[in-house]
């Protein structure tokens, strides 16, 4: 199906296969095109099929070698993609942790147990489309 103008899409680099579908389909119901991937080098692959995508939705425990902070660096340090909105999502909160993120310029970081899917989607959405919808 071709994309339109209007439809934007988000990269969700997830671990976990049936959290990785509930997202997938939360998104695509919000009018979102979503492209999934479990591992970094998987979404590395994405991106320079794509050229772009309009954010990234970031688990921080992946599949294979690299984690979300290894995902981050390498896409803040690519002239192509580091303008690109990026929304942490993960199970645990530390400080270092967090602070590691932000310093690399992530748009936000949730604590999955502290925000609902459908917020946190809202967020992603409001930030890429520029609008309350």
């Amino acid at each position: 199906m071709p994309k339109s103008k209007k439809t934007k899409t988000v990269l969700v680099v997830e671990d976990e296969k049936p959290l990785l579908k509930a997202i997938q389909a939360k998104m695509e119901s919000n009018d979102l095109e979503v492209i999934t991937a479990r591992k970094a080098n998987q979404a590395f692959n994405y991106l320079e099929d794509l050229g772009i995508v309009d954010a990234v939705w970031l688990d921080h425990y992946l599949l294979g070698k690299e984690s979300g902070l290894d995902f981050v660096s390498r896409l803040k340090n690519n002239k192509k993609w580091k303008r690109i909105p990026i929304f942490v999502v993960s199970n645990t909160a530390g400080a270092d942790k967090v602070k590691s993120y932000i310093n690399f310029g992530i748009t936000k970081y949730y604590v999955k147990s502290d925000y609902r899917l459908d917020k946190i989607i809202y967020d992603i959405k409001n930030n890429i489309t520029g609008s309350d919808k």
